[in-house]
């Protein structure tokens, strides 16, 4: 958690889009460099954190809070973070879940069959869509 605080720390003012993601072990390393990589190139300031034991980890891009084109650049490095993991045999969502943030990603992930088959639960247990409406799938 010290880790989350020395990173906002690094960008007075910002707030942070907190993403993880998780790929096999063999893969890590290449999906580090990768990442690092990319984040150079986009000119973000983004930690990477983490426990990496089981091929997760954190990535702690920056960004003010008033500046849109800051928060685009941040949305399309998450994307392409995402589809480096789904590439590499991993998923978008290491430890913190789908959320709002990567629903969009679910299909991508999992396929069609299964996510109209999360649809088709959701509706089942939550007819009126009072259970954390808006959360992991769309319905």
């Amino acid at each position: 958690h010290d880790a989350y605080w020395a990173g906002l720390a690094l960008k007075p003012g910002c707030q942070t889009f907190s993403t993880d993601l998780c790929v096999p072990i063999s893969r890590l390393a290449e999906c580090i460099a990768e990442t690092k990589a990319d984040i150079e190139a986009t000119g973000l300031v983004a930690p990477i954190v983490g426990h990496v034991g089981d091929g997760n980890f954190h990535v702690l891009p920056l960004f003010h809070p008033d500046d849109t084109a800051e928060i685009e650049k941040v949305k399309a490095f998450v994307g392409r973070l995402v589809d480096r993991a789904l590439a590499m045999e991993g998923t978008a969502s290491g430890e913190h879940g789908v959320g709002q943030g990567k629903m969009k990603y679910l299909e991508a992930e999992h396929g069609r069959a299964a996510l109209d088959l999360m649809v088709a639960i959701k509706r089942a247990l939550d007819p009126k869509g009072i259970l954390n409406p808006g959360k992991i799938v769309a319905v």
